[in-house]
């Protein structure tokens, strides 16, 4: 490989919640290893690489010119977006009206959310959920109505569409959020799925909050399709979320953007972000993504798709032929692993608490599942060095799953 995924780098004491976060948040980050072991980091969704060299070049160019005032995105950045929209999505027509800046994708889910909705009413979410939709919609007055995915005959997770329909009308529901790829289950949804999703939105009068910041992040053999590519209803009922930071690993630079071809919501938006001065882009984070987005970007990013691919692929055969009890959906896309313990938990007489804790024992630092609706789950992060993925392996069967 041209690129370098397998250097371990000491990543304490240089801004890294993955690393200095440990034990400081109950519940949510892992506890610290004990005497003896090195800590693994497998659990908050960033990686554990370096990123594509044109960023930091980017970034260090513009450090170059000392001043840093006020400034408006480049027409540069725009055409960054668009580009990359169209070389990896194939998506055709994009315009720079239709892109705005969000401080976030999650801040953009709530500002979408303030313009669809009055605080208290009910929005429409699958579960497993990622834990940051949670706490964001309750944080700010939403009540959430989960629809339980379910698996089929092959242990694929699918859309219960049955289930949306109902809930869609039981609570009077007319904003939903739509995670593609999936996030923690790591689903890619087929264009029927989507579309079978959007007909049923149609048909209820439903606006659509797309979360594709994982968009970039599919595995060999699968492909994103975009929620507002699926029909004309879906292009001007969609509010779609995209980032460069999960793709770059550039979470700590902030720099989310929203794509919207309804002029009404495009203006809604728009005047949501204004009141508080919220959205103000860091002129670091736009020449971030304008490195990015860019052709060595790409060959970086077809690169990490195979070292992912790669480290998928060790771990769920390893937990196939050397754990009984313990079994994981091979991840479409993202880079987490949704491991389900209940056989495991069932035949030892365990609880995941347990589980949970022998591995940060034994410093896998794997993430609590229940607060992503998963009662015997794991959520496990997988962007890391080979090496570090087999040992990881080799603790579990050694010291975790082990009675």
């Amino acid at each position: 490989m041209h690129y370098d995924f397998t250097t371990i780098y000491d990543r304490h004491g240089k801004d890294a919640l993955a690393v200095d976060g440990v034990g400081t948040n109950p519940g949510f980050s892992p506890e610290a290893p004990k005497d003896g072991f090195s800590f693994l980091p497998m659990w908050v969704a960033d990686m554990n690489f370096a990123t594509v060299p044109t960023i930091p070049q980017a970034i260090a160019k513009r450090i170059e010119h000392p001043l840093f005032g006020y400034f408006t995105p480049t027409d540069a950045y725009y055409q960054a977006i668009i580009d990359w929209q169209r070389t990896q999505n194939g998506v055709e027509g994009l315009l720079s009206k239709h892109i705005g800046y969000e401080n976030g994708v999650l801040g953009g889910v709530v500002s979408a959310l303030n313009i669809l909705c009055s605080r208290g009413d009910n929005v429409l979410v699958l579960a497993p959920t990622y834990v940051g939709f949670t706490s964001s919609l309750e944080n700010n007055g939403y009540k959430i109505i989960h629809s339980q995915m379910k698996k089929d005959e092959n242990g694929v997770w699918r859309m219960d569409y049955a289930d949306m329909e109902e809930k869609l009308v039981q609570y009077k529901i007319h904003a939903t959020i739509v995670c593609s790829p999936h996030n923690p289950c790591g689903r890619v949804w087929e264009r029927w799925e989507l579309e079978q999703a959007m007909e049923l939105f149609k048909k209820h009068d439903v606006y659509v909050v797309s979360d594709e910041i994982w968009s970039d992040l599919t595995m060999p053999g699968y492909h994103h399709i975009p929620t507002q590519s699926v029909s004309s209803d879906a292009k001007l009922r969609t509010i779609a979320l995209y980032a460069p930071s999960k793709t770059f690993n550039l979470a700590g630079l902030i720099g989310s953007y929203h794509i919207i071809y309804n002029d009404r919501l495009r203006d809604r938006m728009r005047k949501e972000s204004s009141l508080s001065h919220y959205d103000s882009m860091n002129v670091l984070s736009m020449h971030a993504l304008i490195g990015a987005y860019s052709t060595e970007g790409r060959d970086w990013l077809t690169e990490l798709r195979e070292v992912l691919a790669g480290n998928i692929d060790d771990v769920c055969g390893f937990m196939k032929t050397e754990l009984s009890g313990v079994t994981a959906f091979r991840a479409q896309g993202t880079y987490m692993l949704f491991v389900d313990c209940t056989d495991y938990c069932d035949a030892h007489n365990v609880s995941i608490a347990e589980i949970l804790g022998r591995g940060w024992d034994a410093g896998i630092g794997w993430q609590d599942g229940r607060p992503f609706h998963g009662q015997h789950h794991i959520r496990l992060n997988l962007a890391l060095p080979n090496s570090l993925v087999k040992e990881a392996c080799k603790r579990m069967k050694q010291f975790v799953f082990c009675d």
